[in-house]
Protein backbone atom coordinates (compact mmCIF):
# COMPACT_ATOMS: atom_id res chain seq x y z
CA UNK A 1 0.00 0.00 0.00
CA UNK A 2 1.11 3.56 -0.58
CA UNK A 3 -0.39 6.11 1.77
CA UNK A 4 1.52 8.89 0.06
CA UNK A 5 3.62 8.87 -3.07
CA UNK A 6 4.38 11.36 -5.78
CA UNK A 7 2.05 10.89 -8.73
CA UNK A 8 3.94 11.80 -11.34
CA UNK A 9 22.99 -6.59 -26.21
CA UNK A 10 19.95 -8.66 -25.70
CA UNK A 11 19.09 -12.05 -27.19
CA UNK A 12 15.34 -12.45 -27.67
CA UNK A 13 13.96 -15.93 -27.12
CA UNK A 14 10.89 -17.58 -28.57
CA UNK A 15 7.78 -15.91 -29.95
CA UNK A 16 4.79 -15.25 -27.64
CA UNK A 17 3.53 -18.42 -26.00
CA UNK A 18 -0.03 -19.35 -26.79
CA UNK A 19 -0.92 -22.26 -24.52
CA UNK A 20 -3.67 -22.06 -21.91
CA UNK A 21 -2.90 -20.48 -18.55
CA UNK A 22 -2.92 -23.74 -16.60
CA UNK A 23 -0.54 -25.53 -18.95
CA UNK A 24 3.16 -26.08 -18.23
CA UNK A 25 4.80 -23.84 -20.82
CA UNK A 26 7.86 -25.01 -22.68
CA UNK A 27 11.13 -23.51 -21.44
CA UNK A 28 14.35 -24.54 -19.73
CA UNK A 29 13.26 -25.39 -16.20
CA UNK A 30 10.41 -27.08 -14.37
CA UNK A 31 7.55 -25.48 -16.31
CA UNK A 32 5.43 -22.43 -15.54
CA UNK A 33 2.28 -23.20 -13.57
CA UNK A 34 -0.59 -21.36 -11.98
CA UNK A 35 0.27 -21.19 -8.28
CA UNK A 36 -2.94 -19.65 -6.90
CA UNK A 37 -6.53 -20.74 -7.39
CA UNK A 38 -9.92 -20.40 -5.74
CA UNK A 39 -11.05 -17.70 -3.34
CA UNK A 40 -10.62 -18.65 0.33
CA UNK A 41 -12.00 -15.30 1.55
CA UNK A 42 -15.12 -15.19 -0.63
CA UNK A 43 -17.46 -15.28 2.38
CA UNK A 44 -15.64 -12.60 4.37
CA UNK A 45 -17.47 -9.27 4.81
CA UNK A 46 -14.96 -7.34 6.96
CA UNK A 47 -13.70 -3.97 5.80
CA UNK A 48 -16.70 -3.18 3.62
CA UNK A 49 -17.39 0.35 4.91
CA UNK A 50 -15.98 1.85 1.71
CA UNK A 51 -14.59 0.87 -1.65
CA UNK A 52 -15.29 -1.98 -4.05
CA UNK A 53 -13.83 -5.43 -3.62
CA UNK A 54 -12.51 -7.56 -6.47
CA UNK A 55 -13.19 -11.19 -5.53
CA UNK A 56 -10.94 -13.98 -6.72
CA UNK A 57 -7.99 -11.68 -7.32
CA UNK A 58 -4.44 -12.39 -6.19
CA UNK A 59 -2.07 -9.45 -6.63
CA UNK A 60 1.26 -8.04 -5.42
CA UNK A 61 3.02 -11.38 -4.87
CA UNK A 62 6.36 -12.08 -3.24
CA UNK A 63 8.32 -15.34 -2.95
CA UNK A 64 11.10 -16.94 -0.91
CA UNK A 65 12.99 -20.17 -1.65
CA UNK A 66 14.61 -22.30 1.04
CA UNK A 67 18.38 -21.76 0.62
CA UNK A 68 19.01 -25.45 1.38
CA UNK A 69 16.19 -26.89 -0.75
CA UNK A 70 15.60 -25.25 -4.12
CA UNK A 71 12.30 -27.11 -4.56
CA UNK A 72 10.78 -25.66 -1.39
CA UNK A 73 9.23 -22.21 -1.82
CA UNK A 74 6.63 -20.00 -0.15
CA UNK A 75 4.70 -17.34 -2.03
CA UNK A 76 2.49 -14.64 -0.49
CA UNK A 77 0.07 -12.14 -2.04
CA UNK A 78 -2.98 -9.96 -1.46
CA UNK A 79 -6.19 -12.01 -1.65
CA UNK A 80 -9.23 -10.08 -3.00
CA UNK A 81 -8.07 -6.51 -3.47
CA UNK A 82 -10.11 -3.41 -2.51
CA UNK A 83 -10.22 -0.29 -4.71
CA UNK A 84 -9.29 2.05 -1.85
CA UNK A 85 -6.54 0.07 -0.16
CA UNK A 86 -5.64 -3.38 1.04
CA UNK A 87 -7.26 -6.76 0.55
CA UNK A 88 -9.41 -9.21 2.46
CA UNK A 89 -6.39 -11.21 3.60
CA UNK A 90 -2.87 -12.36 2.91
CA UNK A 91 -2.86 -15.42 0.70
CA UNK A 92 -0.06 -17.97 0.89
CA UNK A 93 1.00 -20.89 -1.32
CA UNK A 94 3.76 -23.37 -0.71
CA UNK A 95 5.47 -26.12 -2.65
CA UNK A 96 7.78 -28.96 -1.65
CA UNK A 97 8.63 -30.12 -5.16
CA UNK A 98 8.78 -26.80 -7.00
CA UNK A 99 5.79 -27.66 -9.18
CA UNK A 100 2.68 -28.44 -7.14
CA UNK A 101 1.29 -25.78 -4.81
CA UNK A 102 -0.99 -25.92 -1.80
CA UNK A 103 -2.87 -22.78 -0.81
CA UNK A 104 -3.95 -21.15 2.44
CA UNK A 105 -4.11 -17.89 4.36
CA UNK A 106 -1.65 -16.05 6.55
CA UNK A 107 -2.77 -15.25 10.13
CA UNK A 108 -3.20 -11.54 9.39
CA UNK A 109 -6.57 -9.80 9.64
CA UNK A 110 -10.12 -10.90 10.42
CA UNK A 111 -10.42 -12.71 7.10
CA UNK A 112 -7.10 -14.52 7.52
CA UNK A 113 -6.18 -17.82 9.13
CA UNK A 114 -7.66 -18.50 12.60
CA UNK A 115 -5.65 -17.33 15.58
CA UNK A 116 -4.28 -14.30 13.80
CA UNK A 117 -4.57 -10.57 14.28
CA UNK A 118 -7.83 -8.64 14.23
CA UNK A 119 -7.80 -6.08 11.42
CA UNK A 120 -10.28 -5.52 8.59
CA UNK A 121 -7.79 -5.33 5.72
CA UNK A 122 -4.31 -6.58 4.86
CA UNK A 123 -1.67 -5.38 2.40
CA UNK A 124 2.05 -5.52 1.50
CA UNK A 125 2.81 -9.18 2.20
CA UNK A 126 6.44 -10.33 2.39
CA UNK A 127 8.26 -13.57 3.23
CA UNK A 128 11.87 -14.67 3.85
CA UNK A 129 13.58 -18.00 4.64
CA UNK A 130 16.25 -18.28 7.32
CA UNK A 131 19.31 -20.56 7.14
CA UNK A 132 17.59 -23.19 9.29
CA UNK A 133 14.45 -23.41 7.13
CA UNK A 134 12.27 -21.17 9.32
CA UNK A 135 10.24 -18.70 7.27
CA UNK A 136 9.18 -15.23 8.41
CA UNK A 137 6.17 -13.36 7.04
CA UNK A 138 5.21 -9.70 7.30
CA UNK A 139 1.93 -7.96 6.55
CA UNK A 140 0.53 -4.45 6.76
CA UNK A 141 -2.81 -4.42 8.63
CA UNK A 142 -5.46 -1.71 9.07
CA UNK A 143 -9.15 -1.01 9.57
CA UNK A 144 -11.45 0.67 7.10
CA UNK A 145 -13.84 1.82 9.83
CA UNK A 146 -11.31 3.58 12.10
CA UNK A 147 -7.66 4.62 12.37
CA UNK A 148 -6.19 1.36 13.67
CA UNK A 149 -3.21 0.21 11.64
CA UNK A 150 -0.02 -1.70 12.19
CA UNK A 151 2.38 -4.36 11.04
CA UNK A 152 2.00 -8.09 11.69
CA UNK A 153 4.53 -10.91 11.87
CA UNK A 154 4.32 -14.70 11.90
CA UNK A 155 6.73 -17.63 11.53
CA UNK A 156 6.44 -20.99 9.78
CA UNK A 157 8.54 -24.04 10.64
CA UNK A 158 6.94 -26.39 8.09
CA UNK A 159 7.49 -24.64 4.77
CA UNK A 160 4.44 -22.36 4.89
CA UNK A 161 1.68 -24.84 5.77
CA UNK A 162 1.15 -23.46 9.30
CA UNK A 163 2.17 -20.20 10.97
CA UNK A 164 3.00 -19.49 14.61
CA UNK A 165 3.61 -16.46 16.83
CA UNK A 166 1.21 -14.17 14.92
CA UNK A 167 1.49 -10.77 16.58
CA UNK A 168 1.67 -7.04 15.94
CA UNK A 169 5.15 -5.58 15.58
CA UNK A 170 3.70 -2.07 15.82
CA UNK A 171 0.13 -0.83 16.35
CA UNK A 172 -1.22 2.71 15.95
CA UNK A 173 -4.73 4.11 16.37
CA UNK A 174 -4.14 7.80 15.59
CA UNK A 175 -5.06 9.38 12.26
CA UNK A 176 -1.68 11.16 12.32
CA UNK A 177 0.27 7.88 11.98
CA UNK A 178 0.22 5.24 9.27
CA UNK A 179 2.64 2.35 8.78
CA UNK A 180 3.48 1.47 5.18
CA UNK A 181 5.62 -0.54 2.74
CA UNK A 182 7.07 -3.19 5.01
CA UNK A 183 9.47 -6.03 4.28
CA UNK A 184 11.14 -8.79 6.30
CA UNK A 185 14.60 -10.30 5.79
CA UNK A 186 15.98 -13.37 7.57
CA UNK A 187 19.64 -13.18 8.52
CA UNK A 188 21.55 -15.78 6.44
CA UNK A 189 24.20 -16.26 9.17
CA UNK A 190 22.13 -16.17 12.35
CA UNK A 191 19.35 -18.78 12.71
CA UNK A 192 16.33 -17.30 14.45
CA UNK A 193 17.17 -13.72 13.52
CA UNK A 194 15.10 -11.61 11.12
CA UNK A 195 14.61 -7.90 10.46
CA UNK A 196 11.34 -6.08 9.78
CA UNK A 197 11.61 -2.60 8.20
CA UNK A 198 8.95 -0.14 7.06
CA UNK A 199 8.15 3.57 6.84
CA UNK A 200 5.83 5.25 9.34
CA UNK A 201 4.05 8.31 7.97
CA UNK A 202 3.55 11.00 10.64
CA UNK A 203 1.16 13.69 9.41
CA UNK A 204 -0.93 15.52 12.05
CA UNK A 205 -3.84 17.63 10.81
CA UNK A 206 -5.48 20.80 12.09
CA UNK A 207 -9.24 21.24 12.64
CA UNK A 208 -9.79 22.20 9.00
CA UNK A 209 -8.14 19.04 7.72
CA UNK A 210 -4.86 20.58 6.56
CA UNK A 211 -1.60 18.86 7.43
CA UNK A 212 0.47 20.70 10.02
CA UNK A 213 3.65 18.84 9.15
CA UNK A 214 4.87 15.71 7.38
CA UNK A 215 7.54 13.18 8.29
CA UNK A 216 8.18 9.62 7.07
CA UNK A 217 11.00 7.90 8.96
CA UNK A 218 12.00 4.28 8.44
CA UNK A 219 11.53 1.91 11.39
CA UNK A 220 13.06 -1.44 12.32
CA UNK A 221 12.16 -4.33 14.63
CA UNK A 222 14.32 -7.43 15.13
CA UNK A 223 13.70 -10.96 16.39
CA UNK A 224 16.41 -13.27 17.69
CA UNK A 225 14.08 -16.10 18.77
CA UNK A 226 12.35 -17.14 15.52
CA UNK A 227 9.62 -14.51 15.87
CA UNK A 228 8.42 -15.44 19.34
CA UNK A 229 9.22 -11.84 20.29
CA UNK A 230 10.16 -8.73 18.33
CA UNK A 231 12.13 -5.77 19.64
CA UNK A 232 10.43 -2.44 20.30
CA UNK A 233 10.20 -0.53 17.00
CA UNK A 234 12.80 2.20 16.66
CA UNK A 235 13.71 4.78 14.05
CA UNK A 236 16.10 3.43 11.43
CA UNK A 237 16.29 6.46 9.11
CA UNK A 238 15.51 9.81 10.73
CA UNK A 239 13.77 12.08 8.22
CA UNK A 240 12.79 14.82 10.68
CA UNK A 241 16.06 16.65 9.98
CA UNK A 242 14.54 17.84 6.69
CA UNK A 243 10.93 19.12 6.57
CA UNK A 244 8.43 17.05 4.58
CA UNK A 245 10.73 14.09 3.91
CA UNK A 246 9.94 10.38 3.87
CA UNK A 247 11.48 7.04 3.03
CA UNK A 248 9.56 4.34 1.18
CA UNK A 249 10.27 0.81 0.00
CA UNK A 250 12.77 -0.14 2.72
CA UNK A 251 14.39 -3.54 2.01
CA UNK A 252 17.28 -5.13 3.92
CA UNK A 253 19.77 -7.43 2.22
CA UNK A 254 22.46 -9.24 4.19
CA UNK A 255 25.98 -10.24 3.21
CA UNK A 256 26.22 -13.88 4.24
CA UNK A 257 30.03 -13.77 4.30
CA UNK A 258 30.65 -10.72 6.49
CA UNK A 259 27.30 -10.27 8.24
CA UNK A 260 27.03 -6.68 6.98
CA UNK A 261 23.44 -5.44 6.56
CA UNK A 262 22.20 -2.95 3.98
CA UNK A 263 18.84 -1.16 4.04
CA UNK A 264 17.78 0.35 0.70
CA UNK A 265 14.95 2.86 0.19
CA UNK A 266 13.63 5.74 -1.88
CA UNK A 267 14.06 9.07 -0.07
CA UNK A 268 11.62 11.81 -1.08
CA UNK A 269 11.34 15.46 -0.03
CA UNK A 270 8.03 17.21 -0.74
CA UNK A 271 7.44 20.92 -1.29
CA UNK A 272 5.01 21.15 1.65
CA UNK A 273 2.93 18.84 3.89
CA UNK A 274 -0.29 19.23 1.87
CA UNK A 275 0.75 18.51 -1.72
CA UNK A 276 2.65 15.87 -3.65
CA UNK A 277 5.05 18.36 -5.21
CA UNK A 278 8.57 16.94 -4.99
CA UNK A 279 11.81 18.82 -4.37
CA UNK A 280 14.03 15.75 -4.56
CA UNK A 281 13.75 11.98 -4.86
CA UNK A 282 16.67 9.57 -4.87
CA UNK A 283 17.58 6.01 -3.93
CA UNK A 284 19.77 5.64 -0.86
CA UNK A 285 21.02 3.05 1.62
CA UNK A 286 22.43 2.65 5.11
CA UNK A 287 24.65 -0.10 6.54
CA UNK A 288 25.18 -1.95 9.79
CA UNK A 289 28.15 -4.08 10.79
CA UNK A 290 26.85 -5.09 14.24
CA UNK A 291 23.68 -7.02 13.48
CA UNK A 292 21.43 -3.99 13.18
CA UNK A 293 22.25 -2.34 16.52
CA UNK A 294 23.78 0.75 14.88
CA UNK A 295 23.54 2.10 11.35
CA UNK A 296 25.43 4.51 9.14
CA UNK A 297 24.05 7.79 7.82
CA UNK A 298 22.21 7.52 4.47
CA UNK A 299 24.32 7.42 1.31
CA UNK A 300 22.87 8.55 -2.00
CA UNK A 301 22.94 6.07 -4.89
CA UNK A 302 21.16 7.63 -7.86
CA UNK A 303 18.22 9.88 -8.68
CA UNK A 304 14.69 8.49 -8.78
CA UNK A 305 13.57 9.68 -12.22
CA UNK A 306 10.40 7.57 -12.38
CA UNK A 307 7.06 9.03 -13.42
CA UNK A 308 3.46 7.96 -12.98
CA UNK A 309 2.71 5.11 -15.39
CA UNK A 310 -0.22 5.11 -17.82
CA UNK A 311 -1.51 3.22 -20.83
CA UNK A 312 0.77 4.60 -23.60
CA UNK A 313 -2.21 4.91 -25.97
CA UNK A 314 -4.61 6.38 -23.39
CA UNK A 315 -3.00 8.48 -20.62
CA UNK A 316 -6.33 8.63 -18.75
CA UNK A 317 -5.85 4.95 -17.81
CA UNK A 318 -3.41 4.77 -14.91
CA UNK A 319 -1.21 1.75 -14.22
CA UNK A 320 -0.25 0.89 -10.63
CA UNK A 321 3.38 -0.28 -10.88
CA UNK A 322 6.68 -0.38 -9.03
CA UNK A 323 7.45 3.22 -9.98
CA UNK A 324 9.57 4.82 -7.26
CA UNK A 325 10.29 1.60 -5.38
CA UNK A 326 13.75 -0.05 -5.25
CA UNK A 327 14.27 -3.76 -5.74
CA UNK A 328 17.62 -5.03 -4.49
CA UNK A 329 19.82 -8.12 -4.40
CA UNK A 330 23.29 -9.13 -3.24
CA UNK A 331 25.68 -11.62 -4.81
CA UNK A 332 26.05 -14.33 -2.11
CA UNK A 333 29.63 -15.10 -3.14
CA UNK A 334 31.20 -11.70 -3.92
CA UNK A 335 28.91 -9.34 -1.98
CA UNK A 336 28.28 -7.20 -5.07
CA UNK A 337 25.12 -5.10 -4.69
CA UNK A 338 22.46 -4.58 -7.37
CA UNK A 339 19.59 -2.11 -7.48
CA UNK A 340 16.83 -2.37 -10.11
CA UNK A 341 14.20 0.34 -10.52
CA UNK A 342 11.93 2.17 -12.94
CA UNK A 343 13.40 5.34 -14.42
CA UNK A 344 13.30 7.74 -17.35
CA UNK A 345 17.05 8.26 -17.83
CA UNK A 346 16.87 6.92 -21.38
CA UNK A 347 13.53 8.43 -22.40
CA UNK A 348 14.17 12.07 -21.50
CA UNK A 349 11.73 11.95 -18.60
CA UNK A 350 8.87 10.64 -20.75
CA UNK A 351 8.16 7.01 -19.86
CA UNK A 352 9.57 4.51 -17.38
CA UNK A 353 11.91 1.70 -18.31
CA UNK A 354 13.80 -0.76 -16.14
CA UNK A 355 17.25 0.44 -15.08
CA UNK A 356 20.07 -1.17 -13.11
CA UNK A 357 23.02 0.06 -11.05
CA UNK A 358 25.56 -2.00 -9.09
CA UNK A 359 28.38 -1.63 -6.60
CA UNK A 360 31.35 -3.97 -6.11
CA UNK A 361 32.83 -2.09 -3.12
CA UNK A 362 30.11 -2.34 -0.45
CA UNK A 363 28.30 0.72 -1.77
CA UNK A 364 31.20 3.17 -1.67
CA UNK A 365 30.73 3.78 -5.40
CA UNK A 366 27.97 2.89 -7.86
CA UNK A 367 27.85 2.40 -11.61
CA UNK A 368 25.88 4.73 -13.83
CA UNK A 369 22.36 3.48 -14.64
CA UNK A 370 22.02 1.13 -17.60
CA UNK A 371 18.77 0.20 -19.31
CA UNK A 372 18.03 -3.51 -19.26
CA UNK A 373 14.53 -3.60 -20.71
CA UNK A 374 14.19 -4.11 -24.45
CA UNK A 375 14.13 -1.37 -27.03
CA UNK A 376 14.08 2.45 -26.86
CA UNK A 377 10.30 2.73 -27.27
CA UNK A 378 8.73 0.09 -25.01
CA UNK A 379 7.83 1.25 -21.49
CA UNK A 380 8.61 -1.40 -18.87
CA UNK A 381 7.56 -1.77 -15.27
CA UNK A 382 7.91 -3.36 -11.83
CA UNK A 383 11.33 -5.01 -11.84
CA UNK A 384 12.28 -7.77 -9.42
CA UNK A 385 15.91 -8.86 -9.07
CA UNK A 386 17.80 -11.88 -7.72
CA UNK A 387 21.38 -13.16 -7.86
CA UNK A 388 22.05 -16.90 -7.67
CA UNK A 389 25.18 -18.42 -6.04
CA UNK A 390 26.78 -18.78 -9.48
CA UNK A 391 26.72 -14.99 -9.73
CA UNK A 392 24.07 -14.75 -12.42
CA UNK A 393 21.92 -11.64 -12.14
CA UNK A 394 18.26 -12.04 -13.12
CA UNK A 395 15.51 -9.44 -13.42
CA UNK A 396 11.84 -9.93 -14.21
CA UNK A 397 9.56 -7.16 -15.44
CA UNK A 398 6.48 -6.36 -17.50
CA UNK A 399 6.43 -4.39 -20.72
CA UNK A 400 3.96 -3.42 -23.45
CA UNK A 401 6.11 -3.87 -26.56
CA UNK A 402 3.25 -5.73 -28.28
CA UNK A 403 0.80 -2.82 -27.97
CA UNK A 404 -0.22 -1.60 -31.43
CA UNK A 405 -0.71 2.11 -32.24
CA UNK A 406 -4.34 3.14 -31.85
CA UNK A 407 -5.32 0.25 -29.58
CA UNK A 408 -7.07 1.83 -26.59
CA UNK A 409 -9.31 -1.11 -25.64
CA UNK A 410 -6.70 -3.61 -24.45
CA UNK A 411 -3.15 -3.40 -23.10
CA UNK A 412 -1.21 -6.51 -24.22
CA UNK A 413 1.44 -7.08 -21.56
CA UNK A 414 4.51 -9.32 -21.72
CA UNK A 415 6.39 -10.85 -18.79
CA UNK A 416 10.17 -11.09 -19.23
CA UNK A 417 13.19 -12.64 -17.55
CA UNK A 418 16.54 -10.94 -18.22
CA UNK A 419 19.71 -12.71 -17.04
CA UNK A 420 23.46 -12.30 -17.38
CA UNK A 421 26.50 -14.00 -15.79
CA UNK A 422 28.46 -12.05 -13.21
CA UNK A 423 30.44 -9.32 -14.94
CA UNK A 424 29.14 -10.17 -18.42
CA UNK A 425 26.07 -8.05 -19.06
CA UNK A 426 26.96 -8.00 -22.77
CA UNK A 427 26.01 -11.71 -22.76
CA UNK A 428 22.52 -11.03 -21.39
CA UNK A 429 19.60 -13.22 -22.41
CA UNK A 430 16.00 -11.99 -22.37
CA UNK A 431 13.20 -14.58 -22.35
CA UNK A 432 9.43 -14.24 -22.53
CA UNK A 433 8.11 -16.41 -19.68
CA UNK A 434 4.31 -16.17 -20.06
CA UNK A 435 1.70 -15.50 -22.72
CA UNK A 436 0.62 -11.90 -23.16
CA UNK A 437 -2.31 -10.76 -21.01
CA UNK A 438 -4.49 -7.64 -20.87
CA UNK A 439 -3.35 -5.39 -18.03
CA UNK A 440 -6.56 -3.36 -18.21
CA UNK A 441 -8.44 -6.35 -16.73
CA UNK A 442 -6.51 -6.05 -13.45
CA UNK A 443 -8.28 -4.68 -10.34
CA UNK A 444 -8.59 -0.92 -10.09
CA UNK A 445 -6.71 0.44 -7.06
CA UNK A 446 -5.07 3.76 -7.79
CA UNK A 447 -4.65 2.43 -11.32
CA UNK A 448 -4.91 -1.01 -12.89
CA UNK A 449 -3.16 -2.97 -10.14
CA UNK A 450 -0.98 -6.07 -10.43
CA UNK A 451 1.24 -5.00 -7.55
CA UNK A 452 3.77 -2.41 -6.44
CA UNK A 453 6.22 -5.31 -6.60
CA UNK A 454 6.42 -8.90 -7.88
CA UNK A 455 8.53 -11.83 -6.65
CA UNK A 456 11.80 -13.37 -7.84
CA UNK A 457 14.18 -15.62 -5.89
CA UNK A 458 17.27 -17.69 -6.60
CA UNK A 459 16.42 -21.41 -6.71
CA UNK A 460 19.61 -23.38 -6.21
CA UNK A 461 22.98 -22.79 -7.87
CA UNK A 462 21.81 -21.82 -11.34
CA UNK A 463 18.10 -21.13 -11.50
CA UNK A 464 15.52 -18.58 -10.42
CA UNK A 465 11.85 -18.76 -9.48
CA UNK A 466 9.67 -15.83 -10.61
CA UNK A 467 6.31 -15.19 -8.92
CA UNK A 468 4.03 -12.74 -10.69
CA UNK A 469 0.39 -11.76 -11.30
CA UNK A 470 -1.46 -11.86 -14.62
CA UNK A 471 -5.02 -11.55 -15.90
CA UNK A 472 -4.80 -14.66 -18.07
CA UNK A 473 -7.91 -16.03 -16.31
CA UNK A 474 -9.82 -12.74 -16.19
CA UNK A 475 -11.90 -11.68 -14.34
CA UNK A 476 -9.65 -13.56 -11.95
CA UNK A 477 -6.12 -12.28 -11.36
CA UNK A 478 -3.83 -15.19 -10.54
CA UNK A 479 -0.23 -15.74 -9.52
CA UNK A 480 2.08 -17.86 -11.69
CA UNK A 481 5.50 -19.36 -10.99
CA UNK A 482 8.11 -21.78 -12.31
CA UNK A 483 11.84 -22.38 -12.36
CA UNK A 484 14.18 -21.08 -15.06
CA UNK A 485 17.80 -22.02 -15.53
CA UNK A 486 20.14 -19.04 -15.71
CA UNK A 487 23.11 -18.50 -18.05
CA UNK A 488 26.30 -20.19 -16.93
CA UNK A 489 28.77 -18.15 -14.97
CA UNK A 490 32.55 -18.57 -14.84
CA UNK A 491 33.47 -21.57 -12.65
CA UNK A 492 37.15 -20.56 -12.57
CA UNK A 493 36.28 -17.11 -11.22
CA UNK A 494 34.12 -18.66 -8.54
CA UNK A 495 36.93 -20.92 -7.36
CA UNK A 496 39.21 -17.97 -6.58
CA UNK A 497 39.45 -16.34 -3.14
CA UNK A 498 37.33 -13.21 -2.78
CA UNK A 499 39.13 -9.94 -1.93
CA UNK A 500 39.33 -9.52 1.81
CA UNK A 501 38.50 -13.16 2.61
CA UNK A 502 40.68 -16.04 3.72
CA UNK A 503 42.18 -18.35 1.11
CA UNK A 504 40.17 -21.61 0.93
CA UNK A 505 41.79 -24.64 2.54
CA UNK A 506 43.29 -27.11 0.11
CA UNK A 507 42.30 -30.03 2.32
CA UNK A 508 38.98 -31.01 3.80
CA UNK A 509 35.47 -30.36 2.40
CA UNK A 510 35.25 -28.05 -0.64
CA UNK A 511 34.23 -24.44 -0.05
CA UNK A 512 30.79 -23.23 -1.26
CA UNK A 513 32.49 -21.48 -4.18
CA UNK A 514 34.32 -24.68 -5.14
CA UNK A 515 31.10 -26.70 -4.97
CA UNK A 516 29.38 -24.16 -7.21
CA UNK A 517 32.28 -24.22 -9.67
CA UNK A 518 32.16 -28.02 -9.85
CA UNK A 519 28.39 -27.97 -10.37
CA UNK A 520 28.67 -25.47 -13.21
CA UNK A 521 31.50 -27.36 -14.86
CA UNK A 522 29.40 -30.54 -14.74
CA UNK A 523 26.45 -28.69 -16.27
CA UNK A 524 28.59 -27.33 -19.10
CA UNK A 525 29.69 -30.88 -19.89
CA UNK A 526 26.11 -32.15 -19.77
CA UNK A 527 24.83 -29.46 -22.10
Amino acid sequence: MRARRRAAAVILAAAPLALGPTAAWAHTGSGLVQASSGDPTAACTAGAESGTNFPNTEVEPYIAVNPWNAHQAIGVFQQDRWTDGGAHAGGVVWTRDGVHYAEGLLPFGTCGAPGGTNYERVSDLWVSFGPDGAAYSSGLEFDDADNRNGLGAATSFDGGRTWKFAQPVIADDDTAHFNDKNSVTADPRRPGTAYQVWDRLDQPFDASGHAISFDGPAYISITHDHGRTWSAPRVLVNTSVTPNMQTIGNIIVADGRSGRLYDFFDQITYTDPNTDGVIDAHYAFITSTDGGRTWSAPSRITADTSVGDVDPNDPTKFLRTGSGLPNVAIDPVTGELYLAFEGTTFTGGATDQVELVHSSDHGRSWSAPVRISHGPQAPSYTPSIAVDPAGTVSVTYYDVRDLKPGNTTTLPTSTWLYSFPRGHQHDAVERRIAPDFDWLLAPSAGGHFLGDYEGLAAAGFDAVRPFFSTTLNAPQTNVFSGTFETPLGDPFALSQPNPGTATPHTAGPPSPAQRIAAHLAERKTAH
